[in-house]
């Protein structure tokens, strides 16, 4: 199959999904209004609550979701060949993962841009929404250590992507103060000087690389790198949204959709041909990569590609304190999801075109490898153009920079050029996924405020400054610890599991809340997929535990998942008892806006 019929299937399909799909939801399933309010404006303080352009919004919003999932997942889940996962992306992302972070972007807009745990305590009960505020607690903080061991593996002894990385943080901070301060409201001024900046220090780095002088400035071990990211987060959580994170987000957006384009085009014009199969003998399980068979491993392997439970604390904390107006909800929940399935696609093809045979050297241990009794084509080829060793780096990063740079230095006249794209590719992927880690990080903040406040009634005050700091500094030293002494393959399949649980609880609390404000009729837009996962995670869950954690003598993630999956268990029953009772109800009421509820919560 050649490349360019899938990238034209998932256009298409993502196209008419948003035009027809996501219409119907906004209009007739939300019934976005724009004379309504929003917590930006009614609640606005210069810090964390700040009305902001629409553009701005969609890139700080994109590049916070779009982190390690929809470039490694779908690397991974080439395992199975790539039909199954073009299959859950196209299809799985316009059913559920947009569906799940408009619902949820909508909730948190109507309950003053409060967390899912918070959103969970109004809308089904206290008790449940403790329970959820432990475990997305727990979840986002295994969340950031798994992008940040990414991040951490990318940018170590790199000092052409790590001088790329730390460029954009003083570009970004230019940008923050020309809109706040010298120029309030220009985006495309502030978008022209990020712009002609990133690229020079795209187009500096390997200058920087060469010299001896320069790139020992930049090159830092990976236990220094560890500490530099939670330290960058920590930072990220405190100063205002306008002056280091949103901006540096839209800025990172521009790289991130830039290389996609990129990525596109090169696809057009090489017309590169899909080398795996497009379902391999590895569907029943027993491959190199992934232990378990394509059901229900797809789906969690997948993750961010198609639905993720990551954007619920995205989509209910940073943005929906920004979004000016109700009915931008449409483009930047439905349509930034849209946007990163296409980048899963693109990801997925990167690792396809590679030879079977190559994919699995560099994704498969290296004894794992030699059981398959494959041997490597090009891959000796690759190594030595791009300078490095590739083979025997499983993790689905190196294999995606590979086939990135397979198809840029396949346009005309960049042959030449395969080092320079794998070592932008490296840097692209740390940069994509570090934008995650500073919106997470501020994101988990508001939660520990949120909790701590029952103790402490003052950290509910989120222009008290020491509650900032405190938090802040709390937060970031727990994933900080679980990066500076853990390792991706003792936190990334935990973290799969548990981000997909977090998403089914989103569309399930969005269900409740659909059928509160009476719109039972449309529940099945967020129930049927929520529906759907409950048994896919829950399997999952159990098969991580039973043919991977325990033979391997993890106990403490064994009982970790068990804790976690427990937590939901008591969500997801608590969600449905609401439901039937909220069905038995006979007389509508009118809430404070006029509008028709089964029953009236706390906003």
């Amino acid at each position: 199959m050649n490349a360019l019929t899938l990238v034209f299937v998932a256009l298409c399909v993502f196209a008419i999904a948003y035009r027809f799909y996501g219409l119907f939801i906004a209009s007739r399933v939300l019934e976005l209004k724009d004379d309504r309010e929003t917590p930006a404006v009614t609640m606005a303080d210069g810090h964390d609550y700040v009305k902001t352009n629409k553009y701005i919004l969609f890139g700080h919003h994109f590049a916070a979701i779009a982190a390690a999932g929809p470039l490694l997942g779908p690397v991974l889940a080439a395992q199975f060949g790539f039909l199954p996962g073009a299959l859950w992306i196209i299809v799985g992302c316009v059913l559920a993962g947009a569906v799940h972070d408009t619902i949820v972007l909508f909730a948190s807009v109507r309950h003053k841009g409060k967390s899912l745990a918070r959103i969970a305590e109004y809308e089904i009960g206290k008790t449940t929404g403790t329970v959820a505020s432990f475990a997305v607690l727990f979840i986002l903080i295994l969340t950031l250590a798994g992008l940040s061991i990414a991040v951490v593996n990318a940018m170590f002894s790199s000092p052409w992507g790590t001088y790329t990385v730390f460029c954009t943080i003083p570009i970004a901070i230019l940008m923050g103060i020309y809109l706040q301060k010298i120029r309030p409201g220009d985006v495309k001024g502030a978008s022209v000087i990020g712009v002609v900046l990133l690229f020079f220090a795209i187009v500096t780095g390997p200058f920087i690389a060469a010299d001896p002088v320069l790139a020992g400035l930049f090159t830092f071990s990976k236990k220094q790198i560890a500490l530099f990211i939670p330290v960058y987060g920590f930072f990220a959580s405190v100063l205002p949204v306008w002056l280091l994170l949103t901006p540096r987000d839209y800025l990172s957006t521009y790289l991130k959709i830039g290389t996609i384009v990129m990525l596109t085009l090169g696809i057009v014009v090489v017309h590169p041909n899909l080398s795996m199969e497009p379902v391999t003998k590895y569907i029943s399980g027993g491959g190199p990569i992934i232990p378990g068979a394509v059901f229900p491993f797809i789906f969690i392997t997948i993750a961010c590609g198609a639905l993720s439970g990551f954007h619920a604390i995205i989509g209910t904390g940073t943005t929906p304190k920004m979004i000016g107006n109700e009915k931008e909800i449409l483009f930047i929940g439905y349509g930034a999801m849209l946007t990163e399935g296409f980048v899963a696609i693109m990801a997925l093809i990167a690792a396809c075109v590679l030879v079977p045979a190559d994919y699995f050297a560099i994704n498969a241990a290296p004894k794992a490898f030699q059981a398959l009794g494959m041997v490597p084509v090009h891959l000796p080829e690759l190594a030595a153009e791009v300078g490095e060793q590739v083979q025997g780096r499983p993790g689905g990063a190196v294999s995606l920079a590979v086939g990135m740079a397979y198809i840029f230095s396949a346009v005309p006249f960049m042959k030449s050029m395969m080092a320079y794209w794998y070592h932008f590719a490296i840097m692209f992927e740390a940069v994509f996924i570090l934008t995650a880690v500073d919106a997470g990080t501020r994101v988990g903040r508001y939660l520990l405020q949120e909790m701590l406040s029952k103790v402490v009634p003052k950290f509910g005050d989120f222009t008290w400054k020491p509650g900032i700091a405190i938090a802040s500094f709390l937060f970031t030293a727990s994933w900080g610890y679980l990066v500076y002494t853990g390792d991706i393959t003792t936190i990334w399949p935990l973290f799969g599991m548990s981000n997909q649980l977090l998403a089914t609880s989103g569309l399930i609390i969005g269900t409740t809340m659909l059928i509160r404000l009476g719109k039972a009729r449309y529940a099945w837009v967020t129930a049927i997929p929520g529906i759907f996962m409950i048994p896919v995670t829950m399997s999952a869950g159990y098969l991580n535990i039973t043919k991977n954690y325990l033979p391997k003598g993890l106990t403490l993630l064994a009982i970790l998942s068990v804790v976690l999956m427990v937590l939901m268990a008591i969500v997801f029953i608590s969600a449905f008892v609401k439901w039937y009772q909220l069905m038995r109800v006979k007389e509508p009421v009118s809430d404070q806006y006029g509008d028709m509820v089964l029953e009236e919560v706390e906003e």
